[in-house]
């Protein structure tokens, strides 16, 4: 039986990141102060929403879902027209503050329809069924242009709706703040609802469906509830989007949304509840620098995604936990420093390949590949030999050394300990 000061700790170990997260969102503004700072940081907040409430399908319930841009889109098309609404009424109407709860009810809304029949089988079936619904969805954004508003989209003015406590979101950091009061609110609810019956309900449904019915538990119910729960935090979060952004075009229900959502989902870690908080923020930092930097971000995402599902299923924050438990049961005594040679020679190897696939692009997408082109803070020619022999050379001898020499070193000390402490 676990000692009163042993059984704090623990509360207080699962606590701290309510209690981290918050304050780090209050003072990142005073960190990053410029205004596309500010609006990252207020993007990484809906995407976050987003991805919380995409963990809800496929970390809870099970549910590989394509589509979940759907809900998010939709959600923000209707919260749009509420805001246009509001500025045709030359600023009378709903709170600006309250407009997310639109997008919320709107996802809320397509999330039952649509979960009527997608949900009766999960697995592949569920997977091609979504992946046909966010087609439809796209589709009919083409055509239906007085919803959608075509190829242009649609626009508003978030400073003209009215606010409950007076505040002025024609500021960008007004609306940060309010980006994080919501993401904050759904991330509580997300948690508390992990904790219900109905959350305890949806992971034996995801783990054994059989089981969950032999107990009196109909799987479908289950996983409609959690459907329906998940498109209305996906439509909260593209109410926020509004806000945010003020245009909604066709791109909010597509395929690539989609894919984002999932990808952070899953490189953050679908098993722990702040694995999608980690890989969102990862994704909207990636590609709002990653692509001012090189025309190869995409492939980038591409690598990271396979790299994550190959060797760190349990995503980054399941591969830091697990290191961590490893520490604390004293598997990195006496081996930290190979260990850190492992992650120094994985890094160079990553810059060596960085650097040839950079090469590659300016060498078969380039107008004139033998235009000087700056690699690293380096001006190299792409059609000389030498740079392409430096950077495989990089590459190579970096992997080489990681995987060659640093990995037997660590198996070998691993072993002789393992034995060490049997005998």
């Amino acid at each position: 039986m676990a000692t009163p000061s042993v059984a704090g700790r623990t509360n207080l170990l699962k606590l701290w990141p309510w209690v981290v997260i918050p304050l780090a969102a209050l003072v990142l503004p005073f960190i990053f102060t410029s205004g596309h700072a500010i609006n990252l940081l207020s993007h990484m907040g809906v995407a976050i929403i987003f991805a919380l409430s995409y963990n809800m399908l496929l970390g809870n319930t099970g549910l590989l879902s394509f589509g979940h841009a759907v809900y998010y889109g939709l959600g923000a098309y209707v919260a749009m027209h509420v805001l246009r609404a509001i500025n045709d009424a030359g600023g009378q109407g709903l709170p600006v503050e309250l407009l997310p709860l639109v997008g919320a009810l709107a996802g809320l809304g397509f999330g039952i329809l649509f979960g009527t029949f997608s949900v009766r089988r999960a697995g592949v079936v569920f997977a091609m069924i979504t992946l046909g619904l966010g087609a439809l969805v796209f589709s009919s954004s083409q055509m239906f242009t007085d919803f959608f508003g075509g190829e242009a989209g649609l626009f508003g003015n978030r400073a003209e709706a009215p606010s409950l406590f007076g505040i002025d979101y024609a500021s960008s950091l007004a609306v940060y703040y309010l980006v994080v009061a919501w993401a904050l609110i759904a991330a509580i609810l997300i948690y508390l609802l992990r904790k219900t019956p109905l959350g305890w309900m949806a992971n034996a449904v995801r783990d054994n469906p059989e089981r969950a019915q032999f107990v009196g538990y109909d799987p479908t119910i289950v996983r409609f509830i959690q459907f329906s729960l998940s498109a209305c935090f996906a439509g909260l979060a593209g109410g926020l989007y509004v806000i945010t952004d003020e245009i909604v075009n066709a791109e909010v229900v597509g395929q690539i949304q989609s894919g984002a959502v999932l990808l952070g989902t899953y490189i953050g870690g679908i098993g722990y509840f702040i694995g999608p908080i980690v890989g969102a923020s990862i994704v909207t930092v990636l590609e709002s620098s990653l692509s001012s930097y090189t025309e190869a971000w995409v492939l980038y995402f591409g690598l990271l995604f396979i790299t994550i599902v190959m060797f760190a299923p349990m995503g980054i924050v399941g591969v830091i936990h697990t290191q961590y438990l490893n520490w604390k049961a004293g598997g990195w005594k006496g081996n930290t420093g190979i260990r850190l040679y492992l992650i120094v020679t994985g890094l160079i190897g990553i810059f060596g390949a960085i650097c040839v696939i950079e090469l590659s692009y300016h060498y078969f997408r380039s107008w004139d590949p033998s235009a000087p082109f700056v690699l690293m803070g380096v001006t190299v020619d792409a059609t000389t030999v030498l740079p392409w022999l430096a950077c495989f050379a990089i590459a190579i001898i970096g992997f080489g050394l990681m995987l060659f020499h640093g990995r037997p070193m660590l198996s070998r000390h691993t072993g002789a300990t393992s034995r060490g402490g049997n005998a």
